[in-house]
């Protein structure tokens, strides 16, 4: 059962940041409030109706994962030796096995067994939780080929290494056809939505605490429902955590634990409420965790990846796939556009979505949602996006230096919003450019100076 919990010292709805002796009975958000406004709303149509927002994310150890992060770490290690190197992984994890398989053309040399040992040992997961058996060592199967003749030749018509003259912009096509989502909003420092930020820096949180409590597991997940009114987040109502841990621990211990060295140092004090639920391990038990208990899967975890379910999900995953595959270029690109759009004042919350086809240089569809919140209309942001950004997926590989970026840290706490890790596709470093276009319908054409390059 949830437990509700005694609220921090902050009511903030007024906009106040009340002293201890201020705290009237007015300034609280309760349930019964909440539900008043929901009531009301519905009833009236208003504009500012209360919503519930859910998202969640995983940690490092959850199986799924573990998928990722072994399959970005291969790319990785193609990518440092190979920069031209085609990657295409898949990795599935269960009971004492993992299987790699996939399509890679490449010059460089990989000991994939060596780069899933050192990811397990990166994780920190027990011998139980990779193998029932926990005296055998799992199986590493290995069933990689090169990538196919047709593919390859759609999207590279000429090498950009030989022919003098040509840039990667002109050379590669996109590797596959598909839709790419990008998503920004005003509501965080991240540009991301609130839910989704709480939920990966609770899962952030537990892996920096499992070195310190040996009790703790490498497996769990959180889940954060944010109360919106309007565009912006007002409260949360609902957390719920499952940390893996050793047997015979007390969930009671466990859950005081989890509230306060995680809980209250990740959601800040006004976003909780006299009725916040707080529901850890809410089977009642989680000692038996990893691909011991779970399959694990590449690409499993789009939502988290991504933008939650506040964003469409378009493509396919990310992880194991070298640029070219424009469901990773396409949708760093995506964000970078929408980003700016928010950063620039053009929205306040902003979707993008993007098609290309095989072998095809320019996106075949730009299309952009503003929800209402657009400065000008969606249609003409549509154009001044198509006048600044240079969307072929070469000129994405270079302005975004998408063969110098590493993409391991990527594959744990999503791809997005990630501050810590300053990567080039969250800068608003076209934001300026973007007014110019949508105020004059001109923009200053330029030779792009990358701060990264």
């Amino acid at each position: 059962m949830g437990k509700h919990r005694k609220a921090p010292q902050a009511y903030p709805e007024c906009g106040k940041k009340c002293k201890k002796k201020e705290r009237s009975q007015e300034c609280r958000k309760d349930a019964k409030q909440i539900q008043m406004e929901l009531t009301r709303s519905l009833m009236t149509g208003t504009k500012e109706t209360p919503r519930l927002v859910t998202a969640e994310s995983v940690r490092t150890g959850h199986p799924d994962k573990l998928c990722d992060q072994i399959a970005d770490s291969i790319l990785d290690a193609h990518l440092r030796q190979d920069k031209n190197a085609r990657v295409a992984i898949e990795v599935m994890a269960t009971d004492g096995k993992i299987l790699i398989a996939g399509e890679v053309t490449s010059a460089a040399q990989v000991n994939y067994h060596r780069v899933v040992y050192e990811q397990l040992g990166k994780i920190g997961y027990r011998a139980e939780d990779l193998c029932e058996d926990p005296s055998k060592p799992p199986e590493i199967e290995i069933h990689v080929h090169e990538q196919s003749p047709d593919i390859s030749q759609a999207v590279y018509s000429e090498s950009a290494d030989e022919v003098e003259g040509f840039s990667l912009a002109d050379s590669i096509g996109a590797g596959d056809q598909g839709i790419m989502i990008g998503y920004a909003t005003d509501e965080t420092p991240e540009m991301m939505p609130l839910p989704v930020v709480l939920s990966h820096n609770i899962c952030r949180k537990l892996d920096e605490l499992m070195p310190s409590n040996a009790w703790m597991g490498a497996d769990g997940k959180a889940q954060v429902t944010a109360l919106y009114r309007g565009d912006h987040p007002a409260a949360v109502t609902d957390v719920v955590v499952s940390v893996q841990h050793t047997a015979g621990c007390d969930q009671n211990k466990i859950h005081d634990f989890i509230v306060s060295e995680v809980l209250e140092k990740v959601i800040p004090a006004e976003l909780w409420t006299e009725q916040t639920k707080i529901h850890i391990n809410p089977s009642g038990c989680f000692v038996k965790g990893g691909p011991a208990a779970d399959t694990g899967l590449t690409g499993r975890k789009l939502a988290v990846d991504g933008y939650g379910p506040v964003a469409h999900i378009g493509a396919g995953a990310m992880s194991g796939k070298d640029p070219t595959k424009v469901d990773r270029s396409g949708a760093y690109a995506v964000r970078w556009v929408a980003k700016n759009i928010v950063c620039a004042g053009l929205a306040k919350r902003c979707e993008i979505q993007i098609a290309y086809a095989i072998g095809q240089k320019k996106p075949v569809s730009v299309s952009i949602d503003t929800f209402g919140t657009g400065k000008a209309p969606d249609d003409v942001l549509v154009r001044a996006v198509k006048r600044v950004f240079d969307l072929r997926p070469g000129a994405l590989i270079e302005t975004l230096l998408l063969r110098k970026v590493r993409y391991e840290p990527l594959a744990a706490y999503g791809h997005f919003g990630r501050m810590e890790l300053d990567m080039p596709w969250e800068q608003n470093d076209e934001a300026e450019e973007l007014k110019l276009a949508v105020n004059s319908g001109k923009v200053k054409r330029r030779r792009r100076m990358n701060r990264y390059a």
